[in-house]
């Protein structure tokens, strides 16, 4: 999409602000990057406080119900902005409108809404917003299938030191709680020569860090004509100059590879962190949760990764609440969680999602059982993680150092190879740069520490 495609005409400098709100994972935020830098080619600004935008976009999550709820609390409260300035455009789209009959469904109770769209057809909107601003009529368009990778999308990027960058999109495991084949569709993989140059350019630009996104990044390559698979693309972006550190997510366990492994180890850019979900601990509900691998396996997964690479840090997405779950499936997590000893986790409740083969199964665990268990599994998680962040005292480690922190004005921050936030004191003129922090203090999921 050019400026030579879009109405420049409609456009008033004095009302051209447009906000976005994300809800949801990594790839949701690169989605509204693109969003973000589509809007910006055409003339619009941004800013962060809905009431001063002329266009308002919520782009939508679907994993869990709690967005969703989110999401209906943030459209009915645009209802009196709208009354107060029908010149209001507003756009929602993502994961949650791709849903079968969920556009329907908006549109419905709140009709005020200009535009619909989903995961498919994002690159279309500036389409979409001509018409609303020339017709005066609602447009919804949500794609059934999947088009063809659009590529050179304009993207705002949210920092300008590390970066997202989507190898491919769509998943193909059709876990039984999950609606992500639903709405993000099968899997599809850029090229390696797009994925290269689009890196390159941000080296050139100035980033030190990429993280390379997927929803199941060990299935890379699968469709192209190129003979080409994750571990060796891994090898390709290490080579890029000028580039410090590589992440990935996120890693199905059922696919990392032996080659996978061995390039973590043997690139010296890519750093010793994965997030490797599990989702569950007994080989029982792993099998209703269709994950297609036993506990055993999972664990002599993680016995690998920690025999070849030494210090890697593992996270995870563990899932409570599945229905059928018991106590000894309950116990069975928490002794893995021992095991493995994560450094952190996403952990969720169970939240069923209509059209998915787990929201019929029998057997579904009542809300106060749910609470119970989760709390007992984060109390595990979080002094297993108190007990990892206290390796780190009083050792020197490398940070890239990506801003002021957040929790005190006199202080920068940043994150080590295995991901730990790091807050210390520092010249902010080494923002953007790799400096090496003695840690001075230990918190559950952080580190304090001071420059040297």
């Amino acid at each position: 999409m050019s400026n030579k495609d879009i109405d420049m005409t409609n456009i008033n400098k004095k009302n051209n602000l447009f906000c976005i709100t994300t809800f949801g994972c990594q790839m949701n935020e690169e989605d509204s990057e693109k969003l973000s830098g589509v809007l910006m080619e055409m003339g619009y600004e941004k800013t962060e406080k809905r009431e001063e935008a002329s266009i308002i976009i919520f782009n939508t999550c679907a994993v869990r119900e709690n967005a969703e709820l989110k999401v209906f609390g943030n459209i009915g409260a645009l209802k009196k902005m709208k009354e107060k300035n029908p010149s209001l455009i507003i756009g929602i789209c993502g994961c949650m409108m791709q849903q079968k009959g969920m556009a329907e469904e908006v549109i419905k109770k709140y009709p005020f809404v200009d535009i619909i769209f989903g995961t498919h057809n994002s690159h279309m909107f500036p389409e979409y917003l001509n018409s609303v601003k020339q017709h005066g009529k609602s447009v919804v368009e949500i794609l059934d299938k999947e088009v063809g990778i659009v590529e050179g999308l304009p993207i705002d990027r949210l920092s300008s030191i590390k970066a997202f960058v989507t190898i491919m999109y769509g998943c193909n495991n059709f876990c039984t709680y999950c609606i992500v084949p639903y709405v993000r569709g099968r899997e599809r993989s850029r090229k390696p020569e797009d994925i290269i140059n689009e890196i390159k350019e941000l080296v050139k630009v100035g980033y030190k860090e990429v993280t390379l996104l997927g929803q199941n990044v060990n299935s890379y390559g699968k469709g192209l004509e190129e003979e080409i698979d994750f571990a060796k693309l891994l090898r390709l972006v290490n080579e890029i100059e000028g580039l410090e550190r590589i992440k990935f997510m996120s890693s199905h366990p059922k696919d990392l590879t032996d080659d996978v492994i061995k390039a973590i180890a043997e690139c010296d850019k890519v750093c010793e962190q994965i997030h490797l979900p599990v989702q569950a601990g007994s080989t029982s509900l792993l099998k209703r949760m269709n994950r297609h691998y036993t506990r055993e396996q999972y664990l002599d997964l993680v016995k690998r990764i920690k025999e070849n690479i030494p210090n890697v840090a593992l996270t995870t997405d563990l899932i409570i609440g599945f229905p059928g779950e018991t106590e000894e499936d309950v116990e069975e997590v928490i002794s893995l969680v021992k095991e493995v000893r994560y450094d952190s986790a996403f952990t969720f409740l169970y939240s069923p999602r209509k059209g998915t083969p787990a929201a019929e199964l029998p057997d579904q665990i009542p809300e106060d059982i749910k609470h119970r268990r989760f709390n007992a599994l984060v109390d595990e998680l979080n002094k297993i993680g108190a007990e990892i962040s206290k390796e780190y005292d009083g050792k020197v480690v490398e940070v890239l150092v990506e801003g002021p922190s957040k929790n005190d004005d006199n202080k920068l921050m940043g994150r080590t190879r295995t991901g730990k936030l790091v807050n210390f004191t520092g010249n902010p003129e080494n923002i953007g740069k790799l400096i090496n922090v003695k840690i001075t203090k230990t918190q559950a999921f952080s580190l304090l520490g001071e420059e040297i």
